[in-house]
């Protein structure tokens, strides 16, 4: 966690409430907060000692995961960010799908809340193949195994025999562990529709953009580590763009024309078509499960415009970002963040 004085009392207690009877601890990694929040989990630990606070100097996610890794009593590790809503049987549930199913990572999908129109605009644009790329862990009503799930429940042991979370990689470190179990123990990351949490994706466009500018750069590292696993959907922004690039030249340099004025129009203008047809189809996810706020929900062309501009952002943004951890391995041979 880091400066989430708005939440974390929330999430604590609702872990602490749990119907689920053995919770051993709590721990929060916290990445220097500057507001109220270690505050807030100071006074929480001294009314249940199994609130503890946990340092985490370096800041980003794998390193203060790995810390509570290393110091976690638990045959069970479960990972939760303290900027989420979980379901009240949210510990309960994965708990008994990691008993049942045997595997290594269990999980539910990954599922979006919103409070103004970028946040909508991003929660539906995840819901079409040109923003998640057809990822399982992005269906609602997917059970079976996968190559990822949102944040996990492992085994302590699992987590410690493999080392725990990639340092040197600080996005995408979920999907790189993933990886390392499935090369170690098979298919075994597990999706159900019955571990339930909902996350608020960024509330601006240049947050998106920068959120998916290190995913690119975060998958380049995923791919160089895991060549032969690694999804092929983190590679379709790079390979449609590098193909769309090439074809530009190409019109561009033959005598011939190539037409390819029109046919970047009707990609632009599928793209939106699609982005109607999400808002269409998931419309009433989105009274009932998306929107959050108290104010009025924006309204259908809204919606569709804000969905038409986030899956543009995501596919460019998380092609730049690639390509220029690309760039950066080429010229300077760093495979390191």
């Amino acid at each position: 966690m880091f400066n989430e004085e708005e939440h974390i009392e929330r999430v604590i207690l609702g872990f602490l409430a749990s119907n689920y009877s053995n919770l051993v601890e709590i721990l929060i990694a916290d990445g220097g907060s500057s507001d109220l929040t270690r505050e807030i989990v100071s006074e929480l630990s001294k009314k249940d000692e199994r609130v503890k606070l946990i340092e985490n100097p370096e800041k980003f996610q794998s390193f203060g995961l790995n810390k509570m890794i290393e110091e976690a009593k638990g045959e069970v590790f479960l990972r939760a960010d303290g900027h989420c809503y979980y379901d009240d049987n949210y510990l309960s549930n994965s708990v008994e799908v990691l008993q049942t199913t045997g595997a290594r990572n269990v999980g539910g999908a990954q599922r979006y809340m919103a409070a103004n129109s970028v946040q909508s605009g991003i929660a539906l644009a995840v819901k079409s193949f040109f923003g998640n790329g057809g990822a399982k862990y992005m269906d609602e009503t997917y059970e079976g195994y996968g190559d990822t799930v949102f944040l996990g429940c492992f085994r302590t042991i699992d987590l410690r025999d493999i080392g725990g979370f990639n340092t040197e990689n600080i996005t995408n470190q979920d999907s790189e562990l993933n990886l390392r179990l499935i090369e170690r123990f098979g298919e075994c990351v597990f999706i159900s529709p019955n571990i339930k949490s909902w996350y608020f994706p960024r509330e601006s466009l240049k947050k998106l953009f920068k959120q998916y500018f290190r995913y690119g750069r975060g998958r380049f590292l995923t791919t160089i580590l895991h060549p032969s696993l690694s999804p092929v959907r983190g590679l379709l922004p790079f390979a449609f763009m590098i193909l769309l690039i090439l074809y530009l030249l190409l019109d561009f340099v033959l005598s011939n024309y190539l037409y390819s004025i029109e046919v970047i129009s009707l990609i632009a203008f599928v793209a939106l078509v699609e982005s109607f047809r999400i808002v269409v189809v998931n419309r009433k996810l989105f009274k009932t499960e998306v929107w959050r706020a108290t104010r009025k929900a924006p309204g259908f062309i809204v919606k569709a415009i804000h969905t038409y501009i986030s899956i543009i952002i995501m596919q460019s943004a998380h092609f730049l970002g690639f390509t220029f951890q690309l760039l950066k391995r080429t010229f300077t041979r760093s495979s390191s963040w």
